[in-house]
């Protein structure tokens, strides 16, 4: 038979590699039609192919041997493995060829093969041995038999004793196949589908239970009863142990701060410095407010002298009156600057920042916020409730935490405020802002720690517990 050389790849190299096929199974003398007794060849090589099959160690291997070891016995010119679709309704999928190695899934021949055979599947009962050839195709399948097949075709199904079809053989070739070669073949197949559900891990043989109708009302009446057992509405969220009511340390001035003198998460008593400003700028503009204020005195004091022998330089002394007091002005605008390049604690408490390499030499604007001090021994829980996972939540509602720095403890606390608009967070993640006080805090506790906070809302049942989120996707798809 002609093949088409720009879409039967498969088809050429398994006639140039395939061997010369095996003798008939009758006896040499006289070719049989109704299946005679195989030679004692025959049955040899069937017990041989057997155990071959049985002890294949990957389906991939079984594989190769179903389309290439077959020939020893059955004498096709093409063979075929199938594996079966994951619903009846899909088609089989073409899993190895006689010949050669791997199958090109973009091929005609591969989509011609898988096409073909769904079409016959759904024409003949695909569950039991039979033979095709072009006369049981349709038109549109026809056109390219000749192209893509040999004239008959033997189809062997691999089926399990509990009826799963695992797929199949498609066994091809120029004659048609004898009664004598399909129960061959459907002995064959039997053996191979075994070898593939034992390396699927499927039993050979399933016993069906038969399951009373009284226990299975009882299995639904006792769903039922858990389903509408009463339980309060939770949900879980990050949370982290914050200061309460922390002091905030800002910047005064614009400027650049020089030294940090409090290393991060240090004690620091009120009035103690913290972190001071560069104060060349400022050291500098307080020295030229200083001269120019001396300058304007000066000149002050010449006109106040020449007005007392000349009248009309009385005028020029209020004015000159008034440039000192603009200079005094500016020379005590200039010393409160250089003043505040020292900046100090306004209470006790723990000094809070991230690190001092982030703000030294770093230029800073008035009333950023860069520090704070805290009382360790007034702490909160700051609980970021993502948009997705919030209930409704009442204060005093009770929340349990776990903190990673100790995870086999749980701490108990009480919901004391909740935003009622959500914030972006850092990770653009819409969020509420929640606010929670331990109940009792433990003295080794240290602000910073994280953790996950579970928070308790209103009675609810099993049933909205665990459909919630589904019932709230499916009315947003709805539109309800």
């Amino acid at each position: 038979m002609k093949q088409d050389s720009k879409h039967c790849v498969i088809e050429k190299e398994a006639e140039q590699t395939s061997p010369a096929p095996a003798q008939p199974i009758s006896s040499s003398n006289e070719q049989p039609q109704h299946g005679p007794p195989l030679e004692s060849q025959a049955i040899f090589t069937l017990l041989q192919l057997e155990p071959q099959a049985r002890s294949a160690q990957s389906v991939k291997e079984l594989h190769f041997l179903i389309v290439n070891e077959t020939r020893r016995l059955l004498p096709y010119r093409q063979a075929f493995v199938f594996k079966a679709g994951t619903t009846p309704q899909k088609p089989c999928r073409l899993e190895a060829a006689s010949s050669v190695p791997i199958v090109q899934r973009e091929a005609p021949l591969t989509q011609w093969l898988e096409r073909t055979l769904h079409t016959l599947r759904h024409k003949e009962d695909y569950r039991t041995t039979q033979r095709f050839s072009e006369a049981d195709c349709s038109s549109a399948i026809k056109s390219d038999w000749k192209d893509f097949s040999f004239s008959h075709v033997l189809w062997c199904p691999f089926s399990l004793p509990d009826h799963t079809f695992l797929g199949g053989l498609w066994l091809g070739k120029d004659v048609p196949w004898q009664e004598s070669e399909a129960i061959v073949a459907q002995r064959l197949s039997d053996t191979y589908a075994h070898a593939w559900g034992a390396l699927l891990g499927k039993k050979s043989v399933v016993t069906y239970r038969r399951i009373s109708s009284r226990w299975l009302w009882l299995a639904l009446a006792m769903s039922l009863l858990v389903m509408a057992l009463p339980i309060h509405m939770s949900t879980l969220a990050p949370v982290e142990i914050v200061a309460k009511d922390p002091a905030i340390v800002s910047a005064p001035m614009e400027g650049m701060i020089a030294e940090i003198i409090v290393s991060p998460n240090s004690p620091v008593t009120k009035g103690q410095t913290i972190f001071t400003y560069e104060d060349t700028t400022l050291r500098n503009q307080y020295l030229v407010a200083e001269q120019n204020l001396s300058k304007a005195i000066v000149e002050y004091r010449k006109a106040t002298q020449q007005a007392l022998s000349e009248v009309e330089h009385e005028t020029h002394v209020s004015l000159l009156k008034a440039d000192v007091q603009l200079r005094e002005t500016e020379r005590d605008y200039a010393l409160e600057r250089l003043n505040q390049i020292e900046v100090r604690a306004t209470q006790s408490g723990l000094l809070l920042y991230s690190d001092q390499s982030d703000w030294s030499g770093r230029p800073i604007k008035a009333g950023e916020r860069i520090m704070e001090i805290a009382n360790p021994e007034q702490i909160e829980l700051k609980i970021d409730l993502p948009v997705e996972d919030a209930i409704v939540l009442k204060e005093q509602a009770d929340i349990e935490v776990f903190l990673d720095a100790k995870p086999l403890e749980t701490l108990t606390a009480t919901l004391t405020h909740a935003s009622y608009q959500a914030v972006p967070l850092p990770e653009h993640i819409l969020a509420y802002r929640v606010t929670g006080t331990l109940q009792q805090i433990p003295p080794d506790i240290r602000i910073g720690w994280r953790g996950t906070a579970k928070i308790y809302g209103d009675q609810t049942t099993v049933f909205f517990l665990l459909f919630r989120r589904p019932l709230s996707t499916i009315r947003q798809m709805l539109g309800y």
